[in-house]
């Protein structure tokens, strides 16, 4: 199905590189050798774990001996965690981030979550991308809206300012500054002549009375051939970095691979999917240690081959609920309430878990089966936000919530 030009207009640049389709990027999308000034900043790195990952099978909390009595056959035994601080432990397939964490480069805040109680993976989703929980009319993404009021800076911004690995810009993204969805870097190989416009993007182009599209035609192919510079399809990672070969391993390279090339990035999006785990969950081995163990191998490669460029990195993890608190009849979990977020970076007081433990006690858990959420998501975003970006106006950010500067979980430094 050819696309129509309501839907080009419509999601402006937000097309994919790497695929049959070329980016068209807005006016402000100006190439120029002003980027690696711009691109010498912080930078942010949004993951998001699509299915509701079990923050509690993540971060293990071990203390609490209600987490043994309610999860017979999937619980992580003390014996089998990788023990943080007592307390809490980590799920063993994630041993590759422990010298993260032991660094200080890491951290964890748990019982996180939205106000809104929905079990949709829809709405959940929604209401996490866009930042305004329970309103399903918000038209754009909380990260667009972060770019949107994010201190003036002297340099242009650059066609790779927001980047999403994908084949489509998330909801997150989503707005009026511009944002490109990279399919594969591969397809950018060196030599070679420059990869043709496929049918219908130049008609489209030529015959558009939009004003935003003018004048870009020039900078699109600037951006498509600084992109092929970086000889992407022969990239080799640094510091003995070890990519998994799988979709989010490939992801997190390539968002390495840009950072490290100076091409302006501010902002990136990765998503790693299957976490849904109603049956055959697993314990220390099964279905959720193989999806945390390329979870946490692709971010601890993602950590290594940064090297010294990782101290201006922010990372920030987030699935849309957490899973009930006691195993089901078919050894899963069910849609929950509070999860677990990760931090990592540079600027991160890493070594800790943040967050108030509610306990897992009857009485203690929200409609007596999930983990009660006491910290609210948007105060971990809003905190990198803060740092990375230096986005003065978190009312506009995350509308709807009042935010205390002073009463932030304190996670990354200012």
């Amino acid at each position: 199905m050819s696309i129509t030009r309501r839907i080009f207009l419509r999601n402006s640049a937000m097309a994919a590189v790497g695929t049959a389709v070329i980016p068209a990027f807005l006016t402000r999308a100006v190439m120029a050798q002003t980027e690696a000034a711009r691109a010498s900043g912080k930078r942010l790195v949004v993951i998001f774990q699509r299915g509701a990952a079990d923050g509690l099978n993540v971060v293990i909390p071990h203390g609490d001996p209600a987490y043994y009595q309610l999860r017979s056959s999937i619980a992580i035994q003390p014996k089998e965690l990788i023990d943080l601080d007592g307390f809490y432990g980590l799920h063993p397939a994630m041993a590759s981030l422990k010298p993260v964490w032991d660094r200080g480069h890491l951290a964890a805040i748990h019982a996180c979550g939205s106000p809104d109680t929905t079990r949709s993976h829809f709405d959940a989703q929604d209401y996490m991308e866009s930042g305004t929980p329970g309103v399903k009319a918000t038209q754009d993404g909380w990260l667009n809206r972060a770019l949107q009021s994010e201190r003036a800076n002297s340099a242009p911004p650059s066609a790779f300012r927001a980047i999403a690995l994908g084949t489509a810009v998330p909801r997150t993204l989503e707005g009026i500054v511009p944002a490109v969805a990279i399919g594969n870097l591969k397809d950018f190989a060196i030599g070679g002549s420059q990869p043709a416009a496929p049918d219908g993007f130049a008609s489209m182009y030529a015959s558009s009375v939009n004003a935003v599209l003018h004048g870009t035609g020039g900078e699109t192919f600037d951006a498509i051939r600084m992109l092929k510079s970086t000889d992407p399809a022969h990239y080799l990672p640094a510091n003995g970095a070890n990519f998994p070969k799988a979709p989010f391993g490939e992801s997190m390279k390539q968002i390495a691979q840009l950072m490290k090339a100076n091409l302006g990035v501010e902002v990136a999006f990765a998503e790693i999917g299957g976490w849904d785990t109603h049956q055959n969950q697993g314990g220390a081995n099964g279905q959720l240690a193989n999806r945390l163990r390329e979870f946490s191998d692709s971010l601890a490669a993602f950590w290594t081959d940064l090297g010294d460029q990782g101290g201006d990195v922010v990372v920030v993890t987030m699935s849309e609920f957490g899973r009930t608190a006691h195993q089901n009849g078919t050894g899963g979990t069910d849609h929950g309430h509070a999860n677990v977020m990760f931090v990592m970076g540079g600027p991160v007081r890493g070594g800790k878990v943040y967050g108030r433990w509610p306990g897992l006690g009857p009485d203690q858990l929200n409609e007596g089966r999930d983990l009660t959420v006491t910290t609210d998501f948007r105060a971990v975003l809003a905190e990198a936000t803060l740092s990375v970006l230096k986005a003065p106006r978190m009312d506009h950010v995350f509308p709807g919530i009042s935010l205390d500067y002073n009463r932030l979980p304190g996670v990354v430094k200012a």
